[in-house]
């Protein structure tokens, strides 16, 4: 078996600080050590895992997921229309539930056959990660040899390889809404592009803008191609994720989360995760016009949900109902005097501009220029 603590030590003085993931008992010694020694992130699902992680290589730090297999296929849509077409590296252990010749729960069975093919088809490098340390150490070595190439490395961890690691301490969620406006007037209903427009006058040099997949992603294109501006393809619901990576590890930053309905409700988890960790470099604006705009204007179900009391009760510090262009540009201004994780819910009018483009850049092209704006 590793020693748990000089395994983790190893991953430190190679870099790895940042972690987040979902819990496995395979894998609790190594999270539990990551806990007590490390920045640690425990998300709702693998998949806003990946996209956290991601966030936070943006930010500039190697990054570690942590998962238990049967989380992987949660995983699946990140690290295929996110990680690999922006080509964001991460080192990922994911155990191996449901091992042939192991007895384990059936709920594992499947997966722990298909494990290392899932892998292999997402075109994820990955090994058995050693139980003797080590070889362990040697096999971390290889693993960053692969990072530094722009893609990602999973370990796959066999039952009782890491030593017990002792947790010393939880983070303690001292989480509470201090501002909720609800709905008092009556919708102006701006066009998509009328809103983002508005938003991204609001921007300045130490403004970073992650724009949802989709219509929202391309019409921010068109309006101002900026530096400052990441536009998400696929990977639907992930974008406060990312954001939630990117503003805990870029703390000097502003970091302007442009949202949607459809991707809102996809992975609602993020919420209460955001609101725990409370950024308060963050800003989440969800523009909702209860539809799949880009599939065809196919109904959500945002119609009857209150995302404001959602927010609010999810502890981000201020949720607000914005009813028009001024008042989404006057919150805007005040987020930025007082700051503070800050949702703010608008509705916008079904459709979007004719004839829209995308942008002309590859995604690993948009990622290299954000980092490099990053480095500035």
């Amino acid at each position: 078996m590793i020693n748990t603590k000089r395994f983790g030590e190893e991953l430190h003085r190679l870099g790895f600080s940042f972690y987040t993931g979902v819990p496995c008992s395979y894998l609790k010694y190594l999270i539990n050590y990551a806990i007590n020694e490390c920045d640690y992130i425990g998300a709702a699902n693998e998949g806003d895992a990946i996209a956290i992680a991601s966030g936070a290589y943006l930010g500039g730090k190697r990054s570690v997921v942590l998962m238990q297999n049967s989380g992987l296929a949660n995983a699946v849509s990140p690290l295929v229309s996110l990680n690999y077409p922006f080509r964001i590296p991460l080192l990922g252990f994911v155990s191996l539930r449901g091992e042939p010749g192991v007895p384990d729960e059936p709920q594992h069975e499947l997966m722990g056959q298909i494990t290392t093919q899932m892998l292999e088809l997402m075109q994820v490098e990955w090994q058995y990660l050693s139980s003797d340390l080590e070889e362990a150490k040697k096999q971390l070595l290889q693993a960053i040899h692969v990072l530094d190439q722009n893609r990602s490395f999973f370990f796959v961890v066999r039952k009782e390889t890491f030593e017990q690691e002792t947790l010393q301490k939880q983070e303690q969620f001292l989480i509470s809404n201090e501002s909720k406006e609800i709905k008092r007037a009556e919708d102006q209903l701006p066009s998509r592009i009328e809103a983002l427009s508005c938003i991204d006058a609001m921007k300045d040099k130490v403004t970073i803008q992650l724009a949802t997949t989709g219509k929202t992603g391309r019409e921010l294109y068109e309006i101002n191609d900026d530096i400052g501006n990441f536009y998400l393809v696929g990977s639907m619901g992930c974008v406060s994720s990312l954001g939630l990576g990117l503003a805990r590890t870029r703390k000097q930053n502003d970091i302007v989360v442009i949202d949607g309905d459809g991707s809102v409700l996809m992975r609602m988890g993020c919420l209460a995760t955001n609101g725990a960790y409370g950024p308060p470099n963050m800003l989440h604006i969800l523009l909702d016009n209860h539809v799949h705009d880009s599939t065809g204007g196919q109904s959500t179900v945002s119609d009857h949900i209150d995302f404001v009391e959602i927010a609010a009760s999810c502890g981000y510090r201020k949720s607000s109902y914005i009813h028009t262009l001024s008042e989404l540009e006057s919150s805007i201004k005040d987020w930025k005097r007082t700051k503070g994780l800050t949702f703010l819910y608008m509705k916008i009018a079904k459709g979007s501009k004719e004839k829209l483009g995308r942008p002309h850049m590859k995604p690993y092209e948009v990622k290299e220029r954000l980092k490099t704006f990053l480095d500035m």
